[in-house]
């Protein structure tokens, strides 16, 4: 696509010492937008440090349009499009929380063209049925929309998505639960989740990220309405982990 092309690389060291001004900087406690947000605020960081550029382009808000992996298990195009407006009536407890912050952190600023109101109505008003993954591809129509001026080369249009949240290899999340894992003991952890009976924490992992946020944010966990997890009403969907590296449709996608 006649990019200059730079590759941040992050070790398991970067990530864990990430994982504090994270989330100080995010305000939050949810798992995939801290997993999420710890990738890009390094890779922020690294181009405030590494470069000139102050403005960047970012692509938040199209999973909430046109569908995650999880909601190709939507049972009806209705439920779908409930699921579609719910996501973006909350971008501002995730996916933007985690853009906004990270990017202006590090003193940059974005721009979301999958955001742009015009573009939002439009997409939203689009029969539900459309969006749906019955072509055995997800996003089909966005990726449809790249398909005819060859703007990408086909093997990247088509590829799969990856999931992000676990800085698509997937070793920064498991580095983070295998830390997690040691500072608690199991007895530790169950006695310390009983203090928390707004979105108690589940696991080590979302434990350690609650006793962090707790730390700059005490008793301001209202801010965040829930953990964000796939729709477990939907058959497929009931899984404790919010990566979509959980349910049976991600494939190849890690690859």
């Amino acid at each position: 696509i006649g990019s200059n092309h730079h590759e941040i690389i992050i070790n398991k060291e970067d990530v864990l010492n990430a994982i504090k001004p994270v989330i100080q900087t995010l305000a939050t406690f949810d798992i995939t937008t801290i997993r999420a947000s710890i990738g890009m605020y390094l890779i922020c960081k690294a181009i405030h440090e590494q470069s000139n550029i102050r403005v960047l382009l970012t692509g938040e808000i199209s999973d909430e349009l046109f569908g995650y992996k999880y909601t190709d298990f939507a049972p009806s195009a209705q439920e779908f499009q409930q699921e579609s407006v719910k996501r973006v009536h909350e971008l501002y407890m995730y996916d933007v929380l985690r853009a906004d912050r990270c990017i202006s952190t590090n003193s940059i600023e974005a721009r979301v063209p999958f955001g742009d109101l015009d573009f939002v109505k439009y997409v939203m008003a689009i029969d539900p049925q459309k969006k749906m993954n019955t072509y055995n591809k997800g996003k089909y129509l966005l990726r449809h929309a790249f398909e005819k001026d060859e703007i990408l080369p086909y093997d990247i249009l088509m590829r799969e998505k990856a999931a992000f949240s676990d800085a698509v290899g997937h070793s920064l999340s498991d580095d983070i639960k295998e830390y997690a894992e040691k500072q608690y003991t199991d007895a530790e952890f169950e006695e310390k989740i009983k203090q928390y009976k707004f979105c108690t924490p589940f696991t080590k992992e979302s434990l350690l990220y609650r006793e962090i946020f707790e730390s700059y944010y005490p008793e301001q966990a209202g801010m965040i309405k829930d953990f964000w997890m796939p729709n477990k009403n939907w058959q497929g969907c009931n899984v404790n982990d919010p990566s979509a590296r959980y349910l049976s449709n991600y494939g190849d996608s890690g690859k």
